[in-house]
């Protein structure tokens, strides 16, 4: 596996994990005076572990890997 698929993946997991974090811990996000809602948080959990998910899973079923 190509070491910038597991940089990648592991980036994308991050991700998924600080908005999980904001999730449980309830920690509001401002812009602008704006409060920022927890449902988008839903989705950038969603979205990019299943981006990492799936780059691992096909980086791992590629020929040649072990």
């Amino acid at each position: 596996m190509r070491t910038s698929t597991v940089y990648t993946s592991l980036f994308l997991g991050l991700i998924a994990f600080g908005h999980t974090l904001r999730l449980l811990l309830g920690i509001e996000v401002v812009v602008d005076r704006t409060v920022i809602p927890m449902w988008p948080s839903v989705l950038a959990i969603i979205a990019p572990l299943g981006l990492a998910i799936w780059l691992w899973r096909d980086a791992s079923a590629m020929p040649g890997n072990a």
